[in-house]
Protein backbone atom coordinates (compact mmCIF):
# COMPACT_ATOMS: atom_id res chain seq x y z
CA UNK A 1 0.00 0.00 0.00
CA UNK A 2 1.32 3.51 -0.95
CA UNK A 3 -0.02 6.73 0.15
CA UNK A 4 -0.02 9.17 -2.50
CA UNK A 5 -0.49 12.91 -1.26
CA UNK A 6 0.69 16.06 -2.88
CA UNK A 7 0.79 19.99 -1.54
CA UNK A 8 -1.49 22.81 -3.52
CA UNK A 9 -0.44 25.64 -1.28
CA UNK A 10 2.06 26.39 1.13
CA UNK A 11 0.80 29.69 2.64
CA UNK A 12 -1.64 32.12 1.99
CA UNK A 13 -1.39 33.53 -1.44
CA UNK A 14 0.45 30.91 -2.80
CA UNK A 15 -0.36 29.91 -6.94
CA UNK A 16 -3.88 29.74 -7.16
CA UNK A 17 -3.70 27.29 -10.03
CA UNK A 18 -2.42 24.64 -7.84
CA UNK A 19 -5.30 23.35 -6.97
CA UNK A 20 -5.89 22.01 -10.56
CA UNK A 21 -2.52 21.87 -11.62
CA UNK A 22 -2.09 19.04 -8.75
CA UNK A 23 -5.44 17.31 -9.43
CA UNK A 24 -5.06 16.98 -12.92
CA UNK A 25 -1.23 16.64 -13.28
CA UNK A 26 -1.47 12.73 -12.85
CA UNK A 27 -3.30 12.60 -16.32
CA UNK A 28 -7.09 11.91 -17.21
CA UNK A 29 -7.61 9.73 -14.33
CA UNK A 30 -5.63 11.79 -11.47
CA UNK A 31 -3.19 9.54 -9.15
CA UNK A 32 -2.97 11.58 -5.82
CA UNK A 33 -5.22 9.65 -2.54
CA UNK A 34 -5.07 12.80 -0.88
CA UNK A 35 -4.71 16.87 -1.38
CA UNK A 36 -3.48 19.22 1.35
CA UNK A 37 -3.06 22.94 1.62
CA UNK A 38 -1.53 24.57 4.02
CA UNK A 39 -2.87 28.28 3.86
CA UNK A 40 -1.74 28.95 8.04
CA UNK A 41 1.09 31.28 9.38
CA UNK A 42 1.76 33.38 12.44
CA UNK A 43 1.11 36.73 10.16
CA UNK A 44 -2.42 35.37 8.59
CA UNK A 45 -3.63 34.24 12.17
CA UNK A 46 -3.64 37.98 12.84
CA UNK A 47 -5.05 38.83 9.43
CA UNK A 48 -7.68 36.47 10.11
CA UNK A 49 -8.01 37.50 13.34
CA UNK A 50 -9.21 41.00 12.41
CA UNK A 51 -10.80 39.46 9.85
CA UNK A 52 -13.32 37.76 12.47
CA UNK A 53 -13.61 41.26 14.24
CA UNK A 54 -15.09 42.45 11.73
CA UNK A 55 -17.28 39.70 10.68
CA UNK A 56 -18.34 36.72 12.63
CA UNK A 57 -18.61 34.59 9.63
CA UNK A 58 -15.33 35.35 8.56
CA UNK A 59 -11.85 33.99 9.55
CA UNK A 60 -10.92 31.49 7.34
CA UNK A 61 -9.15 31.64 3.95
CA UNK A 62 -11.35 32.84 1.37
CA UNK A 63 -9.15 31.63 -0.98
CA UNK A 64 -9.51 28.14 -0.85
CA UNK A 65 -13.20 28.67 -1.05
CA UNK A 66 -12.69 30.41 -4.46
CA UNK A 67 -10.27 27.10 -5.52
CA UNK A 68 -12.58 24.80 -4.51
CA UNK A 69 -14.98 26.04 -6.94
CA UNK A 70 -13.00 24.08 -9.63
CA UNK A 71 -11.41 21.75 -7.52
CA UNK A 72 -14.49 20.43 -5.87
CA UNK A 73 -15.71 18.61 -8.89
CA UNK A 74 -12.17 17.27 -9.95
CA UNK A 75 -11.45 15.97 -6.61
CA UNK A 76 -14.80 13.75 -6.59
CA UNK A 77 -14.36 12.63 -9.91
CA UNK A 78 -10.59 11.60 -8.89
CA UNK A 79 -11.30 10.21 -5.91
CA UNK A 80 -9.26 12.58 -3.98
CA UNK A 81 -9.97 13.45 -0.24
CA UNK A 82 -8.92 16.76 0.65
CA UNK A 83 -7.42 17.58 3.82
CA UNK A 84 -6.36 21.88 4.63
CA UNK A 85 -6.48 23.63 7.47
CA UNK A 86 -8.03 26.91 5.52
CA UNK A 87 -10.62 27.34 8.17
CA UNK A 88 -8.33 29.29 9.84
CA UNK A 89 -9.66 30.73 12.82
CA UNK A 90 -14.01 29.68 11.79
CA UNK A 91 -13.81 26.08 10.83
CA UNK A 92 -16.97 25.67 11.19
CA UNK A 93 -17.91 28.63 8.58
CA UNK A 94 -15.53 27.37 5.90
CA UNK A 95 -16.98 23.92 6.34
CA UNK A 96 -20.62 25.25 6.33
CA UNK A 97 -19.95 27.43 3.10
CA UNK A 98 -18.17 23.96 1.26
CA UNK A 99 -21.46 22.32 1.89
CA UNK A 100 -23.23 25.21 0.55
CA UNK A 101 -20.70 25.31 -2.67
CA UNK A 102 -21.46 21.57 -3.13
CA UNK A 103 -25.15 21.98 -3.29
CA UNK A 104 -24.78 24.54 -5.93
CA UNK A 105 -22.51 22.36 -7.92
CA UNK A 106 -24.33 19.29 -7.29
CA UNK A 107 -22.12 17.68 -6.05
CA UNK A 108 -22.35 14.77 -3.27
CA UNK A 109 -19.19 15.53 -1.59
CA UNK A 110 -19.52 15.18 2.63
CA UNK A 111 -17.23 17.84 4.40
CA UNK A 112 -16.22 17.75 8.12
CA UNK A 113 -14.08 19.74 10.03
CA UNK A 114 -11.96 19.98 13.66
CA UNK A 115 -11.69 22.04 16.03
CA UNK A 116 -10.79 22.85 19.55
CA UNK A 117 -7.38 24.39 18.85
CA UNK A 118 -9.09 27.66 19.70
CA UNK A 119 -7.95 28.90 23.03
CA UNK A 120 -9.98 31.06 26.08
CA UNK A 121 -9.55 34.98 25.10
CA UNK A 122 -6.18 36.02 26.44
CA UNK A 123 -5.49 39.65 27.73
CA UNK A 124 -5.79 41.50 24.32
CA UNK A 125 -4.91 38.68 21.88
CA UNK A 126 -7.12 38.56 18.74
CA UNK A 127 -6.46 35.06 18.24
CA UNK A 128 -4.97 32.42 20.76
CA UNK A 129 -4.54 28.97 19.02
CA UNK A 130 -2.86 25.64 20.11
CA UNK A 131 -1.44 23.54 17.75
CA UNK A 132 -3.37 20.23 16.91
CA UNK A 133 -1.94 16.84 15.73
CA UNK A 134 -3.39 14.70 12.75
CA UNK A 135 -5.65 12.02 14.83
CA UNK A 136 -9.08 14.55 14.67
CA UNK A 137 -8.49 14.27 10.79
CA UNK A 138 -8.17 10.87 10.32
CA UNK A 139 -11.30 10.07 12.52
CA UNK A 140 -12.90 12.95 10.34
CA UNK A 141 -11.64 10.51 6.80
CA UNK A 142 -12.71 7.61 8.65
CA UNK A 143 -15.81 8.83 8.80
CA UNK A 144 -15.92 9.02 5.35
CA UNK A 145 -15.12 12.90 4.74
CA UNK A 146 -14.31 13.81 1.24
CA UNK A 147 -13.13 17.00 2.73
CA UNK A 148 -11.64 17.75 5.64
CA UNK A 149 -11.01 21.26 7.18
CA UNK A 150 -9.47 22.51 10.02
CA UNK A 151 -7.91 25.24 12.00
CA UNK A 152 -4.79 25.35 13.89
CA UNK A 153 -2.68 22.22 13.38
CA UNK A 154 0.66 21.76 13.01
CA UNK A 155 1.92 21.62 9.10
CA UNK A 156 3.07 18.40 9.34
CA UNK A 157 -0.28 17.12 10.63
CA UNK A 158 -2.21 17.85 7.23
CA UNK A 159 0.22 14.50 6.25
CA UNK A 160 0.19 12.43 9.52
CA UNK A 161 -3.76 12.26 9.74
CA UNK A 162 -4.21 11.40 6.22
CA UNK A 163 -1.67 8.75 7.33
CA UNK A 164 -3.03 7.80 10.61
CA UNK A 165 -6.37 6.57 8.73
CA UNK A 166 -5.03 5.43 5.12
CA UNK A 167 -3.04 2.90 7.21
CA UNK A 168 -4.56 2.23 10.40
CA UNK A 169 -1.55 3.63 12.51
CA UNK A 170 -1.95 3.87 16.37
CA UNK A 171 -1.33 6.85 18.53
CA UNK A 172 1.97 4.57 19.81
CA UNK A 173 3.70 3.43 16.35
CA UNK A 174 6.24 6.79 16.78
CA UNK A 175 8.72 6.19 13.86
CA UNK A 176 6.15 5.55 11.84
CA UNK A 177 4.51 8.86 12.31
CA UNK A 178 7.74 10.34 12.59
CA UNK A 179 8.28 9.51 8.97
CA UNK A 180 4.58 10.92 8.52
CA UNK A 181 6.01 13.98 10.17
CA UNK A 182 8.99 14.48 7.78
CA UNK A 183 7.05 13.79 4.94
CA UNK A 184 4.55 16.64 6.05
CA UNK A 185 7.54 18.77 6.70
CA UNK A 186 8.88 18.56 3.38
CA UNK A 187 5.50 19.04 2.07
CA UNK A 188 3.90 22.34 3.24
CA UNK A 189 5.94 24.98 2.11
CA UNK A 190 5.00 23.97 -1.38
CA UNK A 191 7.44 24.67 -4.12
CA UNK A 192 10.41 25.12 -1.44
CA UNK A 193 10.81 21.26 -1.82
CA UNK A 194 10.88 21.41 -5.69
CA UNK A 195 13.53 24.37 -6.54
CA UNK A 196 12.15 27.33 -5.31
CA UNK A 197 14.73 29.50 -2.84
CA UNK A 198 16.82 27.07 -3.48
CA UNK A 199 20.44 28.38 -2.74
CA UNK A 200 22.24 26.04 -5.63
CA UNK A 201 19.72 27.49 -8.36
CA UNK A 202 22.44 28.83 -10.61
CA UNK A 203 23.43 24.52 -11.37
CA UNK A 204 20.14 24.57 -12.86
CA UNK A 205 18.55 25.20 -16.11
CA UNK A 206 16.39 28.77 -15.84
CA UNK A 207 13.30 27.59 -17.49
CA UNK A 208 13.52 24.80 -15.66
CA UNK A 209 13.08 26.92 -12.32
CA UNK A 210 10.38 29.52 -13.93
CA UNK A 211 7.51 27.35 -12.63
CA UNK A 212 8.16 24.96 -10.10
CA UNK A 213 5.93 22.29 -9.99
CA UNK A 214 4.35 21.68 -6.08
CA UNK A 215 5.54 18.69 -4.61
CA UNK A 216 3.90 15.13 -3.59
CA UNK A 217 4.90 11.96 -1.56
CA UNK A 218 4.63 8.53 -1.61
CA UNK A 219 4.18 7.31 1.57
CA UNK A 220 4.57 4.04 2.97
CA UNK A 221 3.08 1.80 5.13
CA UNK A 222 6.89 1.62 7.58
CA UNK A 223 6.82 5.45 7.67
CA UNK A 224 9.70 5.60 4.72
CA UNK A 225 8.85 7.60 1.63
CA UNK A 226 9.73 9.16 -1.95
CA UNK A 227 9.30 12.90 -2.43
CA UNK A 228 8.55 13.74 -6.22
CA UNK A 229 6.17 15.44 -8.14
CA UNK A 230 4.27 15.35 -11.48
CA UNK A 231 5.91 14.14 -14.71
CA UNK A 232 6.14 17.38 -16.65
CA UNK A 233 6.21 20.19 -14.15
CA UNK A 234 8.80 22.46 -14.11
CA UNK A 235 11.20 22.39 -10.78
CA UNK A 236 13.16 19.38 -9.49
CA UNK A 237 13.67 17.02 -6.74
CA UNK A 238 16.81 16.34 -5.60
CA UNK A 239 18.65 15.68 -2.12
CA UNK A 240 19.18 19.35 -2.05
CA UNK A 241 16.23 20.53 -2.09
CA UNK A 242 14.58 17.99 0.40
CA UNK A 243 17.32 19.24 2.55
CA UNK A 244 16.92 22.50 2.73
CA UNK A 245 13.61 21.92 3.47
CA UNK A 246 14.02 19.90 6.16
CA UNK A 247 15.96 22.50 7.45
CA UNK A 248 13.61 25.39 7.62
CA UNK A 249 12.50 26.82 10.70
CA UNK A 250 13.46 23.54 12.57
CA UNK A 251 16.38 23.61 14.79
CA UNK A 252 17.88 20.60 16.85
CA UNK A 253 17.35 16.59 16.28
CA UNK A 254 14.03 16.71 18.40
CA UNK A 255 11.37 17.58 16.36
CA UNK A 256 8.39 17.96 18.49
CA UNK A 257 4.85 17.82 17.53
CA UNK A 258 1.11 16.70 19.21
CA UNK A 259 1.26 13.09 17.31
CA UNK A 260 5.10 12.36 18.14
CA UNK A 261 8.32 13.82 18.45
CA UNK A 262 10.64 12.90 15.01
CA UNK A 263 14.29 12.38 14.98
CA UNK A 264 15.42 14.70 12.61
CA UNK A 265 18.92 13.30 13.20
CA UNK A 266 17.74 9.98 11.60
CA UNK A 267 16.95 11.00 8.64
CA UNK A 268 18.50 9.49 5.60
CA UNK A 269 17.61 10.58 2.02
CA UNK A 270 18.71 9.17 -0.78
CA UNK A 271 18.84 10.18 -5.23
CA UNK A 272 16.82 7.34 -6.07
CA UNK A 273 16.23 8.31 -9.60
CA UNK A 274 15.82 11.97 -11.36
CA UNK A 275 13.10 14.12 -9.53
CA UNK A 276 12.69 10.95 -6.69
CA UNK A 277 14.36 11.11 -3.13
CA UNK A 278 13.68 8.85 -0.80
CA UNK A 279 13.23 9.25 2.79
CA UNK A 280 13.88 6.49 5.29
CA UNK A 281 15.18 5.67 8.99
CA UNK A 282 13.15 8.26 10.90
CA UNK A 283 12.83 7.28 14.31
CA UNK A 284 10.10 9.05 16.81
CA UNK A 285 10.16 9.20 20.09
CA UNK A 286 6.53 10.00 22.19
CA UNK A 287 5.08 13.23 22.39
CA UNK A 288 5.56 16.01 24.93
CA UNK A 289 2.94 16.69 27.50
CA UNK A 290 2.30 20.55 26.04
CA UNK A 291 0.76 21.60 23.14
CA UNK A 292 2.63 24.35 21.61
CA UNK A 293 0.28 27.57 21.22
CA UNK A 294 0.50 31.38 19.52
CA UNK A 295 -1.56 34.35 20.69
CA UNK A 296 -1.41 37.03 18.02
CA UNK A 297 -2.26 40.48 19.36
CA UNK A 298 -2.42 43.72 18.21
CA UNK A 299 1.03 45.21 19.65
CA UNK A 300 0.00 49.18 18.79
CA UNK A 301 0.44 51.38 15.61
CA UNK A 302 3.85 52.23 13.48
CA UNK A 303 4.76 54.37 10.54
CA UNK A 304 7.69 54.96 8.59
CA UNK A 305 9.48 57.44 6.34
CA UNK A 306 12.42 56.29 4.01
CA UNK A 307 14.48 59.73 3.21
CA UNK A 308 16.55 59.43 0.10
CA UNK A 309 20.12 61.00 0.08
CA UNK A 310 22.00 61.26 -2.92
CA UNK A 311 25.56 61.92 -3.93
CA UNK A 312 28.05 63.54 -1.50
CA UNK A 313 27.89 63.83 1.61
CA UNK A 314 25.17 61.41 3.05
CA UNK A 315 26.59 61.04 6.78
CA UNK A 316 26.18 64.35 7.11
CA UNK A 317 22.85 64.47 5.58
CA UNK A 318 21.71 61.69 7.32
CA UNK A 319 22.79 63.28 10.65
CA UNK A 320 20.83 66.31 9.67
CA UNK A 321 18.07 65.00 9.11
CA UNK A 322 18.05 62.48 11.87
CA UNK A 323 18.59 65.79 13.91
CA UNK A 324 15.61 67.90 12.93
CA UNK A 325 13.36 65.22 13.26
CA UNK A 326 14.15 64.43 16.96
CA UNK A 327 14.12 68.53 17.34
CA UNK A 328 10.66 68.42 15.60
CA UNK A 329 9.60 65.05 18.08
CA UNK A 330 10.75 67.35 21.04
CA UNK A 331 9.08 70.64 20.00
CA UNK A 332 5.97 68.74 19.52
CA UNK A 333 6.16 67.38 23.10
CA UNK A 334 5.18 63.73 21.45
CA UNK A 335 7.96 61.56 20.91
CA UNK A 336 7.37 57.70 19.58
CA UNK A 337 7.74 55.46 22.45
CA UNK A 338 9.97 53.77 19.82
CA UNK A 339 12.37 55.62 17.21
CA UNK A 340 14.77 53.57 14.79
CA UNK A 341 17.00 54.71 12.29
CA UNK A 342 18.59 52.77 9.54
CA UNK A 343 21.18 54.55 6.32
CA UNK A 344 21.28 51.80 4.03
CA UNK A 345 24.67 52.61 1.43
CA UNK A 346 23.11 51.78 -1.38
CA UNK A 347 25.18 54.56 -2.95
CA UNK A 348 28.29 54.46 -4.84
CA UNK A 349 30.84 56.87 -5.84
CA UNK A 350 30.77 58.92 -9.32
CA UNK A 351 26.99 57.00 -10.22
CA UNK A 352 26.23 56.43 -13.58
CA UNK A 353 22.72 57.09 -12.91
CA UNK A 354 20.70 59.16 -9.60
CA UNK A 355 19.33 56.17 -8.37
CA UNK A 356 22.64 54.28 -7.89
CA UNK A 357 24.33 57.81 -6.66
CA UNK A 358 21.73 57.43 -3.58
CA UNK A 359 21.36 56.04 -0.30
CA UNK A 360 18.34 55.19 1.74
CA UNK A 361 18.02 56.35 5.54
CA UNK A 362 14.58 54.58 6.69
CA UNK A 363 12.95 55.88 9.69
CA UNK A 364 10.59 53.96 11.79
CA UNK A 365 8.58 54.48 15.29
CA UNK A 366 6.11 52.81 17.10
CA UNK A 367 3.82 53.72 19.79
CA UNK A 368 0.99 52.29 21.64
CA UNK A 369 -1.30 55.03 19.83
CA UNK A 370 -1.60 56.08 16.62
CA UNK A 371 -1.59 59.89 16.94
CA UNK A 372 2.60 59.86 17.80
CA UNK A 373 3.24 57.94 14.58
CA UNK A 374 1.18 59.51 12.34
CA UNK A 375 0.09 63.40 13.16
CA UNK A 376 3.38 63.42 14.56
CA UNK A 377 5.48 62.14 12.43
CA UNK A 378 3.67 63.42 9.06
CA UNK A 379 3.76 66.63 10.43
CA UNK A 380 7.79 66.88 11.14
CA UNK A 381 8.71 65.32 7.83
CA UNK A 382 6.91 67.37 5.45
CA UNK A 383 7.85 70.49 7.37
CA UNK A 384 11.41 69.75 6.36
CA UNK A 385 10.76 69.60 2.02
CA UNK A 386 12.42 72.94 2.08
CA UNK A 387 14.02 73.49 5.23
CA UNK A 388 16.66 69.76 5.01
CA UNK A 389 19.78 68.74 3.34
CA UNK A 390 20.39 69.83 -0.43
CA UNK A 391 18.24 66.88 -2.50
CA UNK A 392 15.84 65.81 0.22
CA UNK A 393 12.97 63.32 -1.25
CA UNK A 394 11.31 60.91 0.03
CA UNK A 395 10.20 57.55 -1.38
CA UNK A 396 6.68 57.68 -0.45
CA UNK A 397 4.83 60.33 1.58
CA UNK A 398 4.34 59.48 5.86
CA UNK A 399 0.69 58.11 5.65
CA UNK A 400 -1.54 57.96 9.14
CA UNK A 401 0.32 55.16 10.58
CA UNK A 402 -0.75 51.44 11.25
CA UNK A 403 -1.56 49.04 13.22
CA UNK A 404 1.00 46.19 13.99
CA UNK A 405 0.64 42.54 15.17
CA UNK A 406 2.80 41.00 17.75
CA UNK A 407 2.96 36.86 18.18
CA UNK A 408 3.68 35.04 21.34
CA UNK A 409 4.67 31.21 21.64
CA UNK A 410 3.31 29.54 24.74
CA UNK A 411 2.80 26.00 26.12
CA UNK A 412 -0.49 24.62 27.30
CA UNK A 413 -1.47 21.07 28.73
CA UNK A 414 -2.62 18.79 26.08
CA UNK A 415 -5.33 17.34 28.46
CA UNK A 416 -7.09 21.01 28.98
CA UNK A 417 -7.57 21.43 24.92
CA UNK A 418 -10.93 20.04 23.64
CA UNK A 419 -9.39 18.84 20.00
CA UNK A 420 -12.59 17.09 18.29
CA UNK A 421 -14.16 16.03 15.11
CA UNK A 422 -17.19 17.27 13.63
CA UNK A 423 -18.10 14.60 11.56
CA UNK A 424 -19.86 14.33 7.88
CA UNK A 425 -23.14 13.76 9.91
CA UNK A 426 -22.42 16.49 12.18
CA UNK A 427 -21.30 13.58 15.27
CA UNK A 428 -18.82 15.52 17.62
CA UNK A 429 -15.96 12.87 18.35
CA UNK A 430 -13.40 13.58 21.34
CA UNK A 431 -9.64 13.19 20.53
CA UNK A 432 -8.25 11.19 23.37
CA UNK A 433 -5.12 13.14 24.19
CA UNK A 434 -1.47 10.40 23.58
CA UNK A 435 -1.38 7.72 26.08
CA UNK A 436 2.19 8.63 26.41
CA UNK A 437 4.05 11.75 26.22
CA UNK A 438 7.99 12.53 26.94
CA UNK A 439 9.16 15.49 28.16
CA UNK A 440 11.73 17.55 25.41
CA UNK A 441 15.59 16.88 26.40
CA UNK A 442 18.54 18.41 24.23
CA UNK A 443 19.85 15.62 22.46
CA UNK A 444 23.78 14.90 23.29
CA UNK A 445 25.99 16.58 20.36
CA UNK A 446 26.85 13.61 17.98
CA UNK A 447 30.99 13.21 17.26
CA UNK A 448 32.12 15.50 14.85
CA UNK A 449 34.15 13.82 11.58
CA UNK A 450 38.08 14.25 11.62
CA UNK A 451 38.43 17.56 10.26
CA UNK A 452 40.75 17.60 7.29
CA UNK A 453 44.35 18.07 6.94
CA UNK A 454 46.34 21.42 7.06
CA UNK A 455 46.85 22.87 4.24
CA UNK A 456 46.88 26.02 1.43
CA UNK A 457 43.26 27.98 2.08
CA UNK A 458 41.57 30.60 0.19
CA UNK A 459 39.25 33.34 0.93
CA UNK A 460 35.74 33.15 -0.40
CA UNK A 461 31.92 33.25 0.24
CA UNK A 462 30.87 30.60 2.11
CA UNK A 463 28.02 30.05 -0.49
CA UNK A 464 30.43 28.67 -2.97
CA UNK A 465 29.97 25.40 -1.04
CA UNK A 466 27.35 25.25 1.15
CA UNK A 467 23.92 25.78 0.44
CA UNK A 468 21.29 27.90 3.54
CA UNK A 469 17.97 28.14 4.23
CA UNK A 470 16.60 30.48 7.31
CA UNK A 471 13.00 31.43 8.53
CA UNK A 472 10.89 32.63 11.64
CA UNK A 473 9.54 31.47 14.50
CA UNK A 474 8.04 34.18 16.07
CA UNK A 475 10.91 36.36 17.21
CA UNK A 476 13.54 33.96 16.87
CA UNK A 477 15.35 32.96 13.53
CA UNK A 478 17.35 30.02 11.95
CA UNK A 479 19.65 29.62 9.34
CA UNK A 480 20.42 25.44 8.55
CA UNK A 481 23.93 25.15 6.75
CA UNK A 482 24.29 22.01 4.37
CA UNK A 483 26.83 20.60 2.04
CA UNK A 484 27.05 18.27 -0.66
CA UNK A 485 30.01 15.66 -0.13
CA UNK A 486 31.26 14.37 2.73
CA UNK A 487 34.62 16.60 2.48
CA UNK A 488 32.95 18.90 2.37
CA UNK A 489 31.35 18.35 5.31
CA UNK A 490 34.23 17.42 7.16
CA UNK A 491 35.08 20.87 7.10
CA UNK A 492 31.99 22.57 7.52
CA UNK A 493 31.52 21.03 11.16
CA UNK A 494 34.81 22.48 12.01
CA UNK A 495 34.97 25.75 10.94
CA UNK A 496 31.45 26.87 10.96
CA UNK A 497 31.22 27.83 14.88
CA UNK A 498 28.80 29.99 17.11
CA UNK A 499 32.07 32.07 17.87
CA UNK A 500 32.39 31.94 13.55
CA UNK A 501 28.36 32.43 12.62
CA UNK A 502 28.64 35.38 15.21
CA UNK A 503 31.52 37.04 13.54
CA UNK A 504 30.16 36.41 10.03
CA UNK A 505 26.54 38.01 10.83
CA UNK A 506 27.50 40.58 13.52
CA UNK A 507 23.51 41.50 14.23
CA UNK A 508 23.59 37.94 16.04
CA UNK A 509 26.48 39.37 18.16
CA UNK A 510 24.70 39.79 20.97
CA UNK A 511 21.73 37.25 20.83
CA UNK A 512 21.41 33.78 22.47
CA UNK A 513 22.84 31.16 19.59
CA UNK A 514 22.59 27.61 19.65
CA UNK A 515 24.28 25.20 17.15
CA UNK A 516 22.49 21.88 16.57
CA UNK A 517 24.92 19.49 14.77
CA UNK A 518 22.90 16.99 11.92
CA UNK A 519 25.54 14.63 10.01
CA UNK A 520 23.11 12.76 8.09
CA UNK A 521 22.11 15.50 6.33
CA UNK A 522 25.88 16.87 6.72
CA UNK A 523 23.50 19.94 7.95
CA UNK A 524 24.31 22.32 11.31
CA UNK A 525 20.88 24.36 12.21
CA UNK A 526 21.64 27.72 13.77
CA UNK A 527 19.50 29.18 15.95
CA UNK A 528 19.18 32.94 16.89
CA UNK A 529 16.61 34.14 19.55
CA UNK A 530 15.07 37.62 19.41
CA UNK A 531 16.84 38.96 16.14
CA UNK A 532 13.27 39.38 15.06
CA UNK A 533 12.22 41.20 17.56
CA UNK A 534 7.95 40.25 18.76
CA UNK A 535 7.66 38.44 15.16
CA UNK A 536 7.44 39.34 11.61
CA UNK A 537 4.08 41.46 11.95
CA UNK A 538 5.56 43.70 14.21
CA UNK A 539 8.20 44.31 11.45
CA UNK A 540 11.22 44.67 13.38
CA UNK A 541 13.79 44.02 10.66
CA UNK A 542 14.64 44.54 7.73
CA UNK A 543 14.18 41.26 6.71
CA UNK A 544 11.17 40.95 8.92
CA UNK A 545 10.70 37.05 8.20
CA UNK A 546 14.96 36.05 8.22
CA UNK A 547 13.90 34.82 4.19
CA UNK A 548 17.40 35.96 3.41
CA UNK A 549 19.23 35.62 6.65
CA UNK A 550 21.32 32.39 5.21
CA UNK A 551 21.96 34.07 1.89
CA UNK A 552 24.00 36.93 3.75
CA UNK A 553 25.64 34.24 5.91
CA UNK A 554 26.67 32.39 2.15
CA UNK A 555 27.79 35.86 0.89
CA UNK A 556 30.06 36.59 3.51
CA UNK A 557 33.74 35.26 3.15
CA UNK A 558 35.92 32.25 4.97
CA UNK A 559 39.03 30.85 4.57
CA UNK A 560 38.28 27.65 2.46
CA UNK A 561 41.06 24.58 1.67
CA UNK A 562 41.74 25.05 -1.75
CA UNK A 563 41.15 21.60 -2.37
CA UNK A 564 36.91 21.74 -1.58
CA UNK A 565 37.29 24.56 -4.04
Amino acid sequence: MVLRIGNASGFYGDRFDAVREMLTGGGPGGDLDVLTGDYLAELTMLILGRDLLKDPSAGYAKTFLRQMEEGLGLAHERGTRIVTNAGGLNPAALADALRALAGKLGLPVRVAHVEGDRLPARDDALAANAYLGGAGIAACLAAGADVVVTGRVTDAALVTGPAQWYFGWGPEEYDRLAGAVVAGHVLECGTQATGGNYAFFRDHDPALLRRPGFPLAELHDDGSCVITKHPGTGGLVDVGTVTAQLLYETAGARYAGPDVTARLDTVRLTQEAPDRVGIGGVRGEAPPPTLKAGLSRLGGFRNEVVFVLTGLDVEAKAALVRDQIEDAFVRGGSRPAEVRWDLVRTDRPDAGTEETASALLRLVVRDPGPDAVGRTLTGAAVELALASYPGFHVTAPPGRGSPYGVFETVHVDAAEVPHTAVLPDGTRQGIPVPPRTRVLEPVPEPELPEPPADGPVRRVPLGRIAGARSGDKGGDANVGVWVRTEEEWRWLAHALTVERFRALLPETAELPVVRHVLPNLRALNFTVAGILGEGVASQARFDPQAKALGEWLRSREIDVPEGLL
